[in-house]
């Protein structure tokens, strides 16, 4: 069997919406078969609710018993919880600078190391491995994956 490679397709999300997805299926993919994810992301679509920022924020104990026993997504407790936090990051970060894509832009006086940096602080479950694949996803500027 092949081994799935996978350079992921890069987009500007329309909304803070699509950022919040990129983000976590960056953090999902981080120590697994990104075919896996990728063979369920529609269930975790339908179960973190289209990943609407304010609805995944609200989210409360259980809509969280409730993904740690949906066999449909992959049920990483760690993972869940992250996804949780990061809306609430993003919200708070998208109403202090208007959206997700205007505080993306206000680092853009940074190197990308720096970007990094800055990501991996404030998102849960975010390693520089899983930023590089979320800054490449959203269209970001990136380095080559053997450069960064």
């Amino acid at each position: 069997m092949q081994r799935m490679r996978e350079i992921p397709p890069r987009a500007t999300p329309e909304g803070d919406d699509g950022y919040l997805e990129e983000l976590t299926k960056a953090i999902f993919r981080a120590g697994f078969s990104w075919r896996v994810v990728h063979d369920k992301w529609d269930n975790f679509r339908r179960s973190f609710h289209g990943f609407d920022v304010a609805g995944v924020a609200a989210f409360d104990v259980p809509d969280i018993s409730r993904l740690f026993e949906d066999a449909s997504i992959v049920r990483n407790k760690q993972k869940i919880l992250a996804t949780v936090e990061n809306a609430l990051t993003m919200l708070a970060l998208a109403g202090d600078y208007g959206s997700f894509h205007a505080y993306l832009r206000s680092l853009d006086h940074l190197d990308y190391p720096a970007r990094v940096k800055v990501l991996t602080g404030q998102f849960k479950g975010l390693g520089r491995t899983g930023a590089f694949v979320f800054l490449h996803s959203v269209n970001e500027d990136t380095p080559s994956w053997h450069d960064r």
